[in-house]
Order: C-alpha cells, then structure tokens, then sequence
C-alpha cells in the first residue's frame, strides 16, 4: 500500500505536488499560529495564500496537463461576483476615523443604505485579501489535483496535523498550563486549547479534523490492505478521531461536545448498517460485533470522563447556574439582545451591508446591552456569535446569497453516483455541521476554522469529481 501510494505520489505532476505542499504549509502555519486570529500573523497568511494565485494562473494559462481539467473555473464566478462587490465598497467609507490622543474614534458619515460601502476600507481589505487568499489556495485542490490519491495525501496531513495539535493541547491543559504554549503567550481568559486561543473555535476545527480521521477510516475500511485493517492508515486514523473527540469537552466546550457526539453517533450507527447488510450477505449472526462496539463504545467513553471528567462536571455546574440565573431574571440571556442588535443593524443596509469586517465598530452604534451591574463596566461584542446574522450584517442579503453560492455551484454539477462515497459524505457532514453551529457562534471568525472549512469542501467535491459517473463506486 506505502509502496503503491509512493509510485502515484512520484507520478504526479509539478502542479500538483506544488499545490499540496502550498495548502499543506498553509494548514500547518495557520493551525499551529494561534488559530491564524494573531494579528501579526494574518498579513503572513494572506501573503503565502497569495501564492496560491500563481498556481491557478498557471493551471488556467499554461500548457495543460494530462488530467487537469479546466472545468471547475466555471464555478468560481459567486466567488468573483462576491469579490467585485466588496472592492466596490471599498470606495464609500461610511465612518471616519479621528484620534483623541491615542485612541481613535469611529465617526459615522451619510451613506445611503442602496449604496455599496465599508465602514473602514482599510480593515475591509486586508479582510478581503485574507479571505481570498484562504478561498483560492483551497479551490486549486478543485482545479489540480487529478489524481484521488492526492486527495488523500493532503487529508492524511490534515488528520496527522490535527492529532498532533489534538496531543499537544491535552498535555497542555492537563499540566494545568496557564497561557498557550505551557504559559509562554498569556490570554485574559481560561478557555483556551492547543494553539486556539478561544474554546468554541477549537471545538469547530476538531470536529472537522475528525470527520477527516472518520473520512479516511472508511475508505481503508472498505478497502483493506491484504494484511488487513490494522496495517492501513485507518487503524490510526480511527484513534485520532478518538484522541480529537475527547479533545473537545476537555477544552471546555459545551455546543461542540454536543456536535461532537452527534457526528460520531452518526458514524456508529453508519457503521452498524453496513455491518448488518454484510453478515446478512454472508448469512451470520451481527450480534457479537455489534456487542463488541457498544462495548468498546462505553470503554472509549469511560476513558473521556477519566480524562476530561473533571472539566465536563465543572461545565454542567456552570450551565445549571446559567439557567437559574435567567429563570430568576426573566430572559434567556443576553444573546436574545445581541442577535435582535445585529438584526437592527443588518435592516439599516439590507442589500449589500455595512462592509467586511465592519461589525466591532459599527455594532456600537446598535448595541442596547447595558453595563454589567457588578462593576459598571459597558459591554463590547465584537462578534455577533451568529455567523449568518453577522454575515447578513456585514455583506447585506445580495453579499450573503453569493457566499451560499460559493459552496453550492460546485456541487450542482455532480452526479448521484459521484456522491456514495463515504468520504465525499463525512466531509461535507463536517461542514455542514460547522454551518449548522454559525447559527449559535462564530466558527467562521477563526482564520483556521475557515481554511479548513474550504479545504475539507473542495477535497470533497474533487473527490467526487474523480469518480467516473459510470463506473462501481470505488474509493
């Protein structure tokens, strides 16, 4: 098998290793970098995801290579709409900024709501170039790679990268580590993982680095080696899942344990059908691998309270106050004001919004939140904790529906064939259940969470593009 995957990987082209080791370095910097949310790191980022430009332009202007189809730059045009949009904003400031000493100060100016602007151009681009960056170093893995193996290869870096930042944050929390990196960078509050520096974001990022582990288990699964499972990387890639998995209540996150279990419930019970079909085929009994599972199931969760059990008690405590609090004071919390704030926002400029990246400045103007009782101090947001209210806040609903068309062009052209296999399935579930958790947090303000969002979508897709619509499903 090691040897099989050396000859393809050696008889791809320049294009294609170019590509891999682009988006592969771009991974590792983004993810090991406090999640790619330094902002000493981001021009970084952007300018190596700028390379990603020259590949697309030679994959689109050069001489074509045997395999490399030019296809996918059909789908790009949301994408381009999208961007033309945005610079078109960037010529209507609708804030001024003044300085008071030090400290600036962010003056609103008259802009009609029809007319596309930013409320800070400059904050606008760089969130601009970041994001394009990102996006097309990750739609190459659509235009180049010809090869699934390739495919592969890149998912087996993101499932290895993951499980060592997964090892590295458990040995960090577990020394009682107080900052990141064993104490070396120090941050203002406690919920922080591995190299992330809030919670919730590593949670999102975890549970897609194992749907990637799930992804590539499967395929093995289906496909063993002569010498069986346990000498394929599926064996591993099942205890990553696990080591990631566990990872997420031990950071502290209640909604991405809560994800977590549903994506690998789901994968379990994937599991136990295609066990039943098989031993049906075969005439046996299912009952003894199946109650092996469950065993090993309760085995696998007593090991996730023996490691994280003390942090999960510590959440349900908190949680458990949270609701009494809210039942004492009448509400339920003060995201119900946050999300009906940015909603006010997202009215005043319905079309095209008030620009990328405007929300920290201009949600002041909206925000209703009063000072915190115990100390008087006023209360900032500068994420809506709803990626698709703060989208529609940001890019207006023409802005919006074109990043929705960004991930859903590329799918129009597939055929039912093309979707059965496993890891085309398990990495668009990972992404769509990253969608799914923007309606009650903001994944999508982590730099990392977006790269790998977009590389676990286009992996997908190109996967399913390289499977011929007449031919068995093959993995």
């Amino acid at each position: 098998m090691t040897q099989h995957r050396s000859r393809l990987l050696a008889e791809s082209s320049l294009l294609e290793r170019l590509t891999l080791l682009h988006v592969s370095i771009l991974l590792i910097a983004t993810t090991w970098g406090f999640g790619g949310n330094a902002l000493w790191l981001r021009p970084i980022l952007a300018w190596w995801g700028t390379v990603g430009v020259l590949i697309t332009l030679s994959a689109a202007l050069g001489p074509k290579e045997a395999g490399i189809s030019l296809r996918p730059l059909v789908t790009i045009w949301p994408f381009l709409l999208f961007n033309a949009l945005a610079l078109l904003a960037l010529a209507t400031p609708s804030f001024r900024e003044i300085h008071f000493g030090t400290d600036p100060v962010y003056l609103p100016l008259e802009v009609p709501s029809w007319r596309p602007s930013a409320a800070l151009p400059g904050k606008s681009r760089d969130a601009l170039w970041l994001y394009d960056a990102l996006y097309v170093s990750c739609f190459n893995i659509a235009l180049v790679f010809r090869r699934r193996t390739i495919v592969r290869t890149l998912l087996m870096v993101a499932m290895f990268n993951g499980l060592a930042l997964a090892a590295f944050g458990t040995v960090q929390k577990l020394s009682g580590s107080t900052g990141l990196y064993f104490g070396l960078v120090k941050i203002k509050q406690p919920y922080f993982f591995s190299s992330f520096i809030y919670h919730n974001h590593w949670s999102a990022f975890a549970v897609m680095m194992a749907a990637v582990c799930l992804a590539v288990a499967w395929r093995f699964a289906r496909h063993p080696s002569p010498r069986g499972f346990a000498h394929t990387p599926g064996l591993a890639a099942i205890l990553a899942a696990f080591l990631i998995a566990t990872t997420v209540p031990l950071s502290g996150s209640r909604s991405g344990s809560v994800l977590m279990a549903a994506l690998l419930i789901a994968a379990f019970f994937h599991w136990i059908a295609r066990l039943v079909r098989q031993r049906r085929r075969d005439h046996t009994s299912p009952v003894l691998p199946i109650a092996g599972a469950v065993l090993a199931m309760v085995l696998a969760g007593g090991a996730v309270w023996l490691i994280a059990g003390e942090m999960i008690t510590a959440r349900f405590h908190l949680t458990q106050q949270q609701v009494a609090t809210m039942r004492a004071a009448g509400t339920i919390g003060s995201r119900v004001n946050l999300y009906r704030d940015t909603w006010h926002m997202a009215k005043d400029r319905p079309w095209f919004g008030w620009g990328m990246a405007s929300y920290e400045y201009v949600f002041t103007l909206y925000n209703s939140q009063q000072p915190n009782p115990a100390d008087h101090l006023p209360i900032f947001y500068s994420q809506a904790h709803n990626d698709w209210l703060q989208s529609l806040a940001e890019h207006g609903v023409i802005g919006t529906v074109l990043l929705g068309l960004c991930g859903l062009v590329p799918l129009a052209g597939l055929r039912r064939p093309q979707l059965t296999s496993p890891i085309f399935q398990y990495l668009i579930a990972g992404c769509s259940i990253i969608l799914f958790y923007a309606w009650m947090e903001f994944p999508f303000g982590n730099t990392a969470v977006v790269l790998c969002w977009w590389l676990c979508y286009f992996c997908a897709v190109r996967y399913a593009q390289l499977h011929p619509v007449d031919s068995p499903t093959k993995d």
